[in-house]
């Protein structure tokens, strides 16, 4: 009798050849599955929020437009083309946050509230020390200096790079900045010359990078801004809105 109740207990606990286990078919189609519903979810919710995302970066831009040019009121767009500046029309004006917007060729003109030209806000980006730095700043062609600067989108270190933009005293040197012969880089508290972008301390490669995207940027748009002035700089304020 104890013999039948071994055989019965090793019946049971054996499994049935029958079950068999899930072939590499099967799992491969199950994962590809999963992976091709997340992608569709992914991608519907970028789809989504990026007109959100695009209609914040514009707005962004538009506000650090008036931050950049002390007193402005008002700008227009003006797009480089075939080496010059020509001005939008109406429909084009308002500033995109996108990168279709080719904002790079893109400058602004701004005006005060006599709708006297005060100078040019002009968005730049450059490699930093973690990621991409996008700035804009405001740049008086008379004077040929940098007059403000706001950061639009860093990733730098909190802390330490993140002091382009949080730090007061470094804004203090883009109140009226030289642009000739060139903005330099010096230790914080040894700037003796007006062209001339005190360090942060502890952030001397984010500050430097700051420094190298302005000098970028103004090699770029110097000539048509040059040029632009010197055939239009007259008629100028007749465009303001």
């Amino acid at each position: 009798m104890s013999d039948e109740i071994q055989i019965a207990a090793l019946n049971i606990e054996q499994p049935s050849s029958s079950e068999e286990e899930p072939s590499s078919a099967k799992l491969i189609f199950a994962l590809g599955l999963a992976g091709f519903l997340s992608g569709i979810l992914l991608v519907s919710t970028y789809l989504y929020t990026l007109p959100k995302i695009e209609a914040n970066k514009a707005a962004a831009l538009q506000s650090a437009i008036f931050k950049v040019l002390p007193e402005c009121q008002s700008f227009n767009t003006y797009e480089l083309i075939n080496g010059k500046l020509q001005i939008l029309n109406e429909q084009e004006q308002k500033p995109a946050g996108g990168a279709k917007s080719n904002e790079t060729l893109r400058i602004f003109a701004g005006f005060n509230e006599d709708n006297s030209f005060i100078g040019f806000a002009i968005p730049a980006q450059v490699a930093g020390f973690q990621d991409i730095i996008g700035a804009i700043y405001g740049y008086d062609p008379v004077a040929q200096a940098i007059i403000g600067f706001e950061v639009l989108e860093s990733k730098e270190t909190p802390g330490l790079g993140d002091k382009i933009f949080k730090d007061a005293d470094f804004q203090l040197n883009f109140k009226h900045l030289n642009t000739l012969p060139e903005i330099v880089s010096v230790k914080n508290g040894a700037r003796s010359a007006d062209n001339e972008v005190e360090a942060i301390t502890g952030a001397t490669i984010s500050s430097k990078a700051v420094v190298k995207l302005l000098n970028i940027s103004l090699d770029d748009w110097r000539q048509p801004i040059n040029q632009f002035m010197e055939d239009q700089g007259d008629q100028i304020n007749k465009q303001a809105k």
